[in-house]
């Protein structure tokens, strides 16, 4: 952090107003103890950032791919072992089709290899007889009707085909079939298969071949989304584990849960454990009910007097306040709405643990009812967000198409936004989960997380209002409107700004805000930089912010055209014949 004189100097800096989209000035040390690397949009970095966001570090495999990718695999051992495809295939199965897991095992002990996966390193053949007894019905056949693995031992077709119609039907055990010799541990290969079973079961066998290359394989995964039949092969150790299938979902590759950054995977599976867990219930339970003194049934009290009469079979009388017979209550003891027992006792400290205890299951839910509600608040408008956008590909961009005169081409930038609203929603959502779990003691932390959450909700709320009501003017006009650009240039300068500053703060989460220290003192100082900055540059080092005659630098960005005033606010470049700037509508 800086010293306190600049953190004075930046406070009495006019520009460091409290809006979303101001452009404040980073306080970072010369040495580059970076805020958060904030990215300013016009610095030079900006292509690096820009770059970095569309590199994926994942390939989308359908069916055909995945095909391909095992018989790539396949060939590739087959080739460098100089053993047949079939052996290939067992061998990379037995080894979750790790091809170098395979050529590192092979060349440091191939026999021990040889033995773990049942690949003999000479083939028998059967008896040279005219007829075989088969070794599972004991039946005398003719050797051409008779079947063996490399090792030898002869079975009739048709115990050929029980043994494995039975092991395919079992399930992808069938994938390690051995001899069905009970001394032999010859492998059964995928040519067997296709020799001696029905149609059915080949199919069987071979869907269940292609599922383990990419079920048993640690680089690919399914796509979780219902109904989808796309795999992910994914790069380890690149960076997010954010990843977005062809069918648009998207989701975290550690844990396979919807894509949930700024939050780790653990936090993730604890706020959804507690989502579904019975703690809640018993909290409100013990918040806001009593057992009966008597059977010890929990009984809620929402209206009325003191007087509480337990349901059948029970049907005890008692005061709700001390939880004493009530027969032993009257006019003496407060009447119906008051009990001085309860009052005696309570002064003398009687009911403090238990009234300490409801207290603590009250405030707890409390604070998960207040998470919880805005978690699921932002996971309904993503979904009716996710509506829109739908309603926007399919309808209203062609319709607005024909109303301004443009071009589908030309309206991308609004698909782009209603795209950037979808993925805020989600981040935002999941902000609600990280500040649960975000420890109470740490004060400074807190104070800066939430003044960063508002000032992301407020952001995305002015996206959202202007792709929304704002897009519904030129929806519902009659001809094609004047200002169309103006709005497209408003809206398109909203989705940059949002978009970068929600990388940043997912940035800033991820690190566990650890540029936050402990004093209050160094929270403020924080918000009124790296907040601020969320829309900043990447090592950037900027002064305080000043203005002389024309030419005036905010946020990094200096404007030297007489006829232009750059908005202290967002930096964007307005005429000067405006006093309003048009990008975020704050006066000069």
């Amino acid at each position: 952090m800086d010293s306190e004189d600049d953190m004075h100097d930046a406070y009495d800096a006019d520009s460091l107003d409290e809006d979303f989209y101001s452009g404040g000035t980073p306080m970072g040390s010369d040495d580059g103890d970076a805020d958060y690397d904030f990215v300013d949009n016009e610095s030079e970095d900006s292509e690096d950032i820009t770059s970095h966001r569309q590199q994926q570090n994942y390939t989308i495999l359908n069916i055909s791919d995945i095909r391909q990718h095992q018989d790539e695999d396949i060939s590739r051992v087959s080739t460098v072992l100089s053993i047949s495809r079939v052996a290939a295939c067992v061998l990379l199965r037995h080894y979750k089709w790790s091809v170098s897991k395979v050529h590192d095992e092979w060349f440091a002990d191939e026999e021990n290899v040889r033995k773990a996966v049942g690949l003999l390193e000479k083939p028998l053949e059967m008896p040279h007889t005219r007829e075989l007894t088969c070794g599972i019905c004991f039946e005398s056949y003719p050797r051409v009707e008779m079947s063996a693995a490399a090792c030898g031992h002869p079975f009739c077709g048709a115990c050929w085909r029980g043994y494995i119609g039975t092991s395919v039907t079992d399930g992808p055990g069938c994938l390690m079939l051995r001899c069905p010799d009970p001394s032999c541990g010859a492998a059964v290969g995928e040519d067997m298969i296709n020799m001696l079973t029905s149609n059915d079961d080949k199919e069987k066998y071979s869907r269940y071949l292609l599922r383990s290359y990419v079920e048993d394989n640690r680089k690919t995964k399914w796509c979780p989304a219902p109904g989808c039949e796309f795999a992910v092969e994914f790069v380890m150790g690149s960076g997010s584990y954010d990843v977005t299938c062809n069918c648009s979902y998207s989701f975290c590759w550690n844990c396979t849960e919807e894509a949930h950054r700024p939050v780790d995977c653990a936090t993730v599976a604890k706020w959804i454990l507690k989502n579904c867990a019975e703690s809640e219930n018993m909290n409100w339970i013990l918040a806001n009910s009593k057992p009966c003194p008597k059977c010890k049934r929990p009984i809620e009290k929402n209206q009325g007097c003191m007087h509480i009469t337990c349901t059948p079979p029970c049907k005890f009388e008692f005061c709700w306040l001390c939880l004493g017979a009530w027969s032993e209550h009257g006019e003496r003891t407060g009447g119906f709405y008051a009990c001085n027992r309860y009052e005696a006792a309570k002064q003398e400290g009687a009911y403090d643990e238990s009234e300490r205890r409801r207290e603590m299951a009250k405030n707890s839910l409390e604070r998960y009812t207040h998470y919880y509600e805005r978690w699921a608040t932002n996971q309904s408008s993503r979904q009716k967000a996710l509506a829109d956008l739908h309603s926007m590909q399919v309808e209203k961009l062609e319709k607005l198409s024909d109303r301004q005169s443009q071009p589908e081409s030309q309206l991308k930038f609004i698909i782009e936004s209603w795209l950037q609203i979808v993925e805020c929603r989600r981040v935002l959502k999941w902000t609600y989960a990280y500040g649960y779990y975000l420890p109470e003691h740490e004060h400074a932390k807190r104070q800066f997380f939430e003044y960063l959450q508002g000032e992301a909700e407020a952001g995305l709320e002015r996206l959202h209002q202007c792709a929304e009501k704002e897009l519904q003017v030129y929806l519902e006009a009659e001809a094609p409107m004047k200002d169309f650009n103006d709005f497209r240039t408003k809206l398109a300068g909203l989705t940059s700004v949002t978009r970068n500053y929600f990388e940043n703060l997912v940035r800033a989460l991820e690190t566990g805000l650890k540029d936050v220290g402990p004093s209050s003192n160094q929270a403020t100082c924080s918000k009124s930089s790296s907040s601020k900055n969320l829309v900043g540059g990447k090592g950037s080092k900027m002064g305080k912010v000043k203005v002389t005659g024309t030419s005036s630098r905010v946020a990094g960005r200096t404007t030297d055209d007489g006829n232009l005033w750059s908005c202290e606010h967002c930096t964007y470049a307005n005429p000067r014949s405006l006093n309003v700037c048009q990008m975020c509508e704050k006066h000069r």
